[in-house]
């Protein structure tokens, strides 16, 4: 399957700007698995706790809903239990793995020459249109992933990883979900 990128303009045609890298090759499929359990290990050594998203920028987000609205954090079990009182949100090990997720994630896009602003996208959709699939797709992720507590990495790695039935039965049926949706919106890629 091809993905259509849509080009950057340039000063000159042909001229590279200054801060472009030469793309380097990816990482071997099998040794970033390998990395990324090792990775996994650490954090549990460490920190007692796997690795997970959506607990880290929920936390973020509630770090802005106590300055907006603490009267609603107060009186809202769910959030009282973060930030409620003088409890501080951002006191918690998963926003610095979140933090430190985005941040090392931008360091290898540099180093490795992928940092770039670009709308991946089919020949024949729109800009726009991407952005909204996009959008609808992340906003419908993070609902889920707080009405089940949890992330689909969070499931996937820490629970797969310590033999939990229901991660195994629930990634199953992502990945299940995922193939039957897939039909549906290969439109936006072809």
């Amino acid at each position: 399957m091809t993905t259509y990128i849509e080009p950057q303009s340039t000063a000159r045609s042909g001229t590279r700007a200054l801060t472009q890298r030469e793309a380097k090759e990816y990482v071997n499929p099998y040794f970033a698995g390998i990395l990324l359990g090792i990775v996994l290990f650490l954090a549990f050594f460490i920190t007692g706790n796997g690795l997970g998203a959506s607990g880290g920028m929920n936390r973020l987000l509630v770090v802005v809903e106590d300055a907006i609205a603490p009267n609603h954090v107060d009186r809202t079990p769910y959030l009282l239990d973060m930030a409620g009182g003088d409890k501080n949100p951002l006191d918690s090990w998963v926003v610095f793995l979140t933090i430190g997720t985005v941040m090392g994630g931008f360091a290898s896009g540099w180093m490795n020459g992928r940092l770039s602003f670009e709308t991946n996208r089919g020949p024949r959709v729109p800009v726009r249109l991407r952005w909204l699939m996009a959008f609808l797709g992340g906003a419908l992720m993070g609902y889920g992933a707080r009405m089940a507590r949890g992330c689909t990495s969070g499931q996937a790695l820490t629970g797969g990883s310590v033999l939990s039935v229901g991660s195994w039965a629930f990634m199953f049926a992502v990945f299940g979900g995922a193939y039957a949706l897939a039909y549906f919106l290969r439109k936006l890629w072809n």
